[in-house]
């Protein structure tokens, strides 16, 4: 005789399978993301045995809260459900998903099967009718929907009446389908046993425009040293470019010991200001700001200022003492030491940064100091900042993150934190899933359309889509791209092209309006960088390319297809210099169509050819496409369209299509 076996831990089993629901974030450890109003697709396989008719729906609820909200989902392919869902506030939200067979659809879909055989007595399943009908009143009258229970009842009525023909007609009415909808069997429901979990967050958290500038150069004359309250004319003008967000590189006091001089030289000569990346001196550390830039009140004055304006100033986190920060002498167990007892510098063999020592996120005492960096980034949002762009966080414990992030979050959940990991790929997208909101990404290296196509896939249709957010910069003040030393002003037209309408977040650093494009030697770095020295510059330089960037932008903004993030697919070209791709707003109002020229030397031209039908657009019909940078109009009736591009005069179309 065999052993007793152990039945399921319900009364009654359910039937009805739910398996791979989407989209879940390694297991469900971490939130999907989506900001106001944008549409999450939730998908799951659902199926049972036999041929009933099965109803799904999902269910959402606030993170802390009790009340369940009920939407439907629509059976698509090989057993794939799913619907769109967008929140219009932000949050933390669960999403799951419930399954089970309908008795009446089931009982309507066998009758009307039964009506095409030769069956002739149909009262057996007009008696298996009724008893469904009776039921669903049953439980509309203890739902307390009193007018619902009646309606029933005179449904039931009518189906005792009616012909046996006549039953289908009778029922699959869209109001009897509603009403009978209202109160399913769930007796035998399955309910996942994953949720989605999901935040949504502000819009800008995912498009934005950033202009990074040193404050300290904020007036470009040679040998001053700027102010805060110099930096209005630089903010202004970019706001006439179209940017929202100003990011300034550290405020902090800057550190004397070890200060590195101009080209990062270790002698540092009488009058070098240094990096302000290393931070900290007798005047204070991450709570301070550099004197020759102002007071904390100055800059309070300057973010209000900004703010009238609509625009955010982002500042940098950046993890680094110097060795003259207060920390050195008051918190010594915070760093990593030598053998000898002496405080251990930064190092990224073969570079040495004696300027910088890093902080021991293991030390004995790390609770001690996880607190205290968590309440830097708290006075500053108290100060009114709520953007931080976070230097090498890489290098520091992805745990230590999702703590802070969370911390700060609880504080004012509109704070955006953008970080600057140019590292592993599977540490950048670690560090999104931990909750940073914006991620600088390798589009700076990606030069070819296949390049190009493949890294914007591989982040807006693949699992990445759900959590890691591309903010694509051409240039930062680390990083002058190769392919920008002596470039021609076509070439940062075409990088800026890029990266503000393949993605909904991009940005530039100061001096590329200018067309700056000296490097050092075998270096992607700027020669005379301005990490380490004050920067003379005439902001209106002739052959500056302001306009056009201002043009890009006033497109991003009159146009939500660009303001959305994975709203992307690409379009065949027969010339692989050009790249083309449509994008599209949510509701299908607004449709824009890119085409850029790679090449920053030659003119190139080609048939582009599109997919009218996932476009919406009918077959043989005419169609207009108007450049809304270069204010041309160009009438299309066919998929396959020519077009040509000199990157002298005109190294972009960014078509609005207009369908007749």
């Amino acid at each position: 005789m065999g052993s007793l076996k152990k039945f399921p831990a319900n009364d009654r089993p359910a039937s009805v399978v739910i398996s791979n629901l989407s989209p879940i974030v390694e297991g469900g450890r971490y939130p999907a993301k989506r900001v106001e109003d944008e549409l999450l697709e939730i998908e799951a396989d659902i199926f049972k045995d036999g041929h009933d008719v099965v109803i799904a729906i999902a269910a959402w609820k606030e993170a802390k809260g009790d009340s369940w909200t009920e939407f439907p989902l629509s059976s698509r392919e090989n057993d794939r459900w799913g619907a769109a869902l967008a929140f219009s506030e932000m949050g933390t939200y669960e999403i799951k998903v419930t399954a089970w067979a309908d008795d009446f659809l089931t009982w309507l879909h066998d009758y009307e099967r039964r009506l095409t055989g030769d069956q002739k007595d149909f009262s057996t399943e007009i008696e298996e009718g009724r008893v469904i009908l009776n039921n669903a009143a049953i439980r509309a009258a203890r739902g307390k929907s009193h007018d619902d229970a009646e309606a029933i009842e005179d449904l039931t009525t009518a189906l005792m009446k009616a012909e046996s023909t006549a039953v289908p007609g009778l029922m699959k009415h869209p109001e009897v389908l509603a009403l009978l909808a209202r109160w399913p069997d769930r007796t035998l429901a399955t309910t996942s046993e994953e949720s989605i979990h999901l935040v949504v967050e502000s819009k800008q958290s995912s498009f934005s425009a950033w202009y990074e500038f040193f404050p300290r150069c904020a007036e470009g004359i040679e040998g001053k040293h700027s102010a805060f309250r110099d930096c209005l004319p630089r903010i202004e003008d970019a706001k006439a470019m179209g940017f929202d967000v100003i990011y300034f590189p550290p405020i902090h006091p800057i550190g004397v010991s070890h200060r590195k001089g101009k080209n990062n030289t270790v002698t540092c000569e009488p009058g070098d200001v240094g990096s302000p990346w290393a931070i900290g001196n007798k005047d204070g550390g991450h709570r301070s700001v550099e004197p020759q830039l102002g007071t904390i009140d100055d800059f309070v004055w300057l973010l209000e200022e900004a703010r009238d304006r609509g625009m955010e100033i982002a500042i940098d986190f950046a993890i680094n003492c110097s060795p003259d920060h207060p920390y050195v002498e008051e918190h010594p167990e915070w760093f990593y030491h030598r053998p000898d007892g002496s405080i251990k510098y930064a190092e990224n063999p073969p570079k040495k940064y004696q300027d910088i020592y890093p902080l021991n996120f293991h030390c004995d005492e790390w609770q001690e100091l996880w607190q205290e960096l968590c309440d830097v980034v708290l006075f500053w949002v108290e100060k009114g900042v709520r953007i931080f762009r976070v230097d090498n966080p890489h290098t520091k414990p992805v745990v230590f993150w999702e703590w802070l992030i969370a911390e700060v979050h609880a504080v004012d959940p509109t704070v955006i934190f953008l970080s600057e990991a140019f590292t592993r790929p599977k540490m950048m997208q670690t560090l999104a899933k931990a909750g940073f909101t914006q991620s600088y990404t390798y589009f700076t290296w990606r030069e070819s359309r296949e390049e190009l196509t493949g890294y914007v896939t591989e982040l807006t249709k693949g699992h990445m889509r759900e959590y890691y957010r591309a903010n694509f910069w051409p240039n930062t003040p680390d990083i002058l791209p190769f392919h920008l030393h002596d470039a021609p002003p076509s070439a940062f037209k075409i990088r800026a092209a890029l990266a503000a309408t393949l993605s909904s977040s991009w940005g530039i650093y100061s001096g590329y309006e200018l067309c700056e494009n000296k490097g050092l030697h075998g270096r992607e770095e700027y020669l005379d960088s301005e990490k380490y020295q004050l920067k003379t510059r005439d902001w209106d330089k002739p052959g500056n390319i302001k306009p056009f960037i201002a043009r890009l932008n006033k497109a991003r903004k009159s146009n939500a297809a660009l303001q959305s993030y994975a709203n992307i697919e690409f379009v065949p070209c027969d010339n692989d210099r050009l790249i083309a791709f449509y994008k599209w707003s949510d509701d299908r109002s607004n449709l824009v169509l890119v085409v850029i020229n790679l090449d920053p030397d030659t003119k190139h031209d080609s048939n582009i050819h599109l997919p009218l039908a996932a476009m919406g657009i009918e077959e043989g019909r005419e169609f207009q496409v108007k450049d809304v940078i270069y204010e041309e109009t160009y009438t299309w009736r066919e998929s396959t369209n020519f077009v040509s591009l000199d990157p002298r005069t005109k190294p972009v179309h960014l078509f609005c299509v207009e369908k007749s």
